[in-house]
C-alpha cells in the first residue's frame, strides 16, 4: 500500500527549471555559432569566454565581487514583484543608497564597524522609503506604478548627483567625491583580490530573504497578495500594508546593495552616470523563476559571463558587448510562453489520457 501511495518521479514537475536551462544552453549555442562566423580566432574567444574567469585567482574573485550588487538587486526585486506590483525603482534605491553611504562616510567620523553599520543602515532606510513612493503616489493619483518607478529612477539619480556635486565633490583632479576614510570602507577578505566583506553581508541577506519568503506568515501573505489580490482581500488580509512593507524591504535591500558596492569597491564616489542594475535584476529574477534560493546562482552566472567576456575581448578580436546579445536571447526565450510548450502540452495530454483510462477501468470493475 505504501508503494502505491508513493508519487512517481515525474521530470515535468521541474518544467520551469528545464525551460530555463534549455534557454541558457540554446542561447550559448547561438552565441558560439555567431563567434565562429565573426571571429578570426573563434576557439580562443569561446575558451576565454567560458573558462577565462577560472584561470587566475583575481579573475575568479572578480566574478564574486561583480555578482554582489546583482544579488542585492535581484533579492530586492523579488520582494517587490512577488507582492503583485511591478515596481522597478530599484535603481533609485541603489543609487541613493550609495549617495547616503558617501555622505555618512565623509561627514560622520565614527569608529570602525559602527561606521559601516551606520551607513549601510541609513542607506537601507532611504532605499526602502524611495521604493514605497511609486505605490503611495499610485494610490492617490492612479498613475501607473511602472511609469512612476521609471521616473523615480531618473529623478533620484539627478537628485543624488546634485548632492554629491554640491557638498562632497573634491575640487581638484578628476570628478569624484572626497576619499572615504579607511574606517568607513569594507575591508578586503582575501589579500591579492578585490573580494570585500560585503560578500558576508550578501550571504546573510540572502538567508534572511529565503526565510522571510518561505518560512514566515508575512512571506505567505506577500505571495497570496501578489498571486490573487481578490482572494487576499476577502480573506481579511491588509493588502495595502503588505504591499507597502514588501516594497520597503525590497527597496531597503537595494539601498544596502548600493552602499556596500560604494564603500566596498570604490575609494570615492565616482558614479556620474545612472545605474542600470534594475534590468539585470529583472533578468536574474526571471532566470531564478522568482525563487530567492536561486537568485545568487543566477546572479553569479551573469557576473561570470561578463568577466569572461572582458577576458575574451583582451585575448581575441571580439568586444565584450557580445554578452549583452546573449542576455537578450535568454530574455526572449525565457519570457516566451511558447518555448518548449509542446513538451508540456504533450505531457499533460498523456497524463489526462492515463487518468481517463484509470477511471474507466475502475468503473468497469
Amino acid at each position: 500500500m505504501e508503494k502505491k501511495n508513493q508519487k512517481k518521479f515525474d521530470i515535468m514537475d521541474y518544467f520551469s527549471a528545464i525551460r530555463i536551462a534549455a534557454a541558457l544552453l540554446l542561447s550559448l549555442l547561438i552565441v558560439f555559432v555567431i563567434i565562429l562566423f565573426v571571429s578570426e580566432m573563434p576557439g580562443v574567444a569561446i575558451q576565454k569566454l567560458m573558462t577565462g574567469p577560472l584561470e587566475t585567482k583575481r579573475s575568479f574573485f572578480n566574478v564574486i565581487v561583480r555578482g554582489i550588487p546583482l544579488v542585492f538587486t535581484g533579492l530586492g526585486l523579488t520582494l517587490c514583484l512577488k507582492s503583485g506590483i511591478f515596481n522597478i525603482s530599484s535603481d533609485a534605491s541603489f543609487y541613493m543608497g550609495a549617495v547616503v553611504a558617501t555622505a555618512i562616510a565623509i561627514s560622520w567620523p565614527l569608529p570602525n564597524i559602527i561606521h559601516q553599520f551606520a551607513l549601510i543602515a541609513a542607506a537601507a532606510v532611504v532605499g526602502g522609503l524611495i521604493s514605497m513612493l511609486p505605490v503611495i503616489v499610485n494610490k492617490y493619483t492612479r498613475v501607473n506604478p511602472v511609469v512612476l518607478a521609471i521616473m523615480a529612477n531618473s529623478i533620484f539619480y539627478y537628485f543624488g548627483l546634485s548632492i554629491i556635486s554640491s557638498f562632497f565633490l573634491e575640487k581638484s583632479g578628476s570628478w569624484g567625491s572626497y576619499k572615504f576614510p579607511d574606517d568607513a570602507r569594507l575591508g578586503t577578505m582575501i589579500k591579492g583580490t578585490s573580494l570585500h566583506y560585503g560578500f558576508v553581508i550578501v550571504i546573510v541577506v540572502t538567508i534572511f530573504v529565503i526565510f522571510l519568503m518561505n518560512k514566515t506568515s508575512f512571506g505567505y501573505k506577500v505571495r497570496v497578495t501578489g498571486s490573487n489580490p481578490a482572494f487576499a482581500k476577502t480573506s481579511g488580509l491588509r493588502t495595502s500594508f503588505i504591499i507597502l512593507m514588501a516594497q520597503f524591504i525590497g527597496g531597503a535591500i537595494a539601498g544596502m546593495g548600493g552602499a556596500i558596492e560604494m564603500v566596498g569597491v570604490y575609494k570615492r564616489f565616482q558614479w556620474q552616470t545612472q545605474t542600470n542594475y534594475v534590468w539585470d535584476g529583472l533578468l536574474i529574477y526571471m532566470l531564478a523563476n522568482g525563487n530567492p534560493v536561486f537568485i545568487p546562482i543566477t546572479a553569479f552566472f551573469i557576473a561570470y559571463l561578463r568577466v569572461g567576456a572582458e577576458i575574451m575581448s583582451r585575448s581575441s578580436d571580439l568586444d565584450p558587448e557580445i554578452v549583452t546579445f546573449l542576455q537578450g536571447i535568454i530574455i526572449l526565450l525565457v519570457a516566451s510562453q511558447r518555448f518548449l510548450y509542446f513538451l508540456k502540452k504533450r505531457h499533460d495530454q498523456k497524463l489526462s489520457l492515463q487518468q481517463a483510462e484509470a477511471e474507466e477501468g475502475g468503473a468497469a470493475a
